[in-house]
């Protein structure tokens, strides 16, 4: 990743604690200027496709959406199905980070195109481990066309 190079990731939790262990974990590696935290899948789309809140906002969008499956209003299931059904936006990784280990999510994440599937740890110092390594490996080992 090219240290000049503007690097947005969009975090996408309604526990606020897990936000801040993520947003800690990616930050202390350097693999973000800007963490975007949002509380829920609604948000979260309204973010990607400028609308409400984020109208106006600046930028080329997020470069990697670490997701939760389980929040309120649009849960992470509709938000992968909306973003990876766009030609516009399917390009964006998106990893799945939640505590919900059912078959059937896992599933479905992976059938409509999510690029990652991580079981959130219980232990937080293990939490912003996780979220550093799957930011890094998204953003400075894989490439993509373009």
């Amino acid at each position: 990743m090219n240290e000049y190079e503007h690097v947005e990731i969009l975090l996408v939790d309604d526990s606020a604690l897990d936000a801040e262990l993520a947003i800690r974990g990616l930050k202390e590696h350097n693999l973000a200027n800007d963490v975007v935290w949002v509380k829920d899948g609604e948000q979260a789309l309204d973010y990607v496709y400028r609308r409400g809140q984020f109208e106006g906002r600046s930028g080329v969008g997020p470069r990697l959406i670490l997701l939760d499956l389980k929040m309120p209003k649009v849960d992470g299931i509709e938000v992968t199905r909306v973003i990876k059904g766009d030609p516009q936006m399917r390009h964006i990784p998106i990893v799945i980070m939640t505590s919900s280990k059912e078959e059937r999510d896992i599933s479905e994440s992976y059938s409509l195109g999510a690029n990652s599937y991580i079981v959130k740890p219980v232990d937080f110092e293990a939490l912003a481990n996780v979220a550093s390594q799957a930011g890094y490996y998204w953003l400075a080992i894989n490439r993509v066309p373009g």
